[in-house]
């Protein structure tokens, strides 16, 4: 188990540099990061989740991982 939370967690930052990498070559990199959390969420609200007594909870740790993941990404600094 501790391997596959390894794996998730190293999925999760190559995400995270992979979509602000995207952003940095946006004209408005921070509207970009919005609409595309926004779009992230709603696909996440959207998904068919099978084989679940509870997909509400599933559900939920996967809004908090997406908005975990953004999170992350800051804005640009000033300097």
């Amino acid at each position: 188990m501790d391997e596959l939370n390894g794996k998730l967690i190293a999925c999760q930052i190559l995400i995270t540099g992979l979509i602000a990498r995207v952003a940095n070559e946006q004209r408005d990199p921070l509207r970009f990061l919005t609409d595309f959390r926004d779009e992230i969420k709603a696909v996440v609200n959207g998904v068919n989740i099978a084989g679940m007594d509870d997909t509400d909870r599933v559900r939920a740790t996967a809004q908090r991982t997406v908005d975990e993941l953004f999170s992350l990404m800051k804005p640009p600094s000033g300097d």
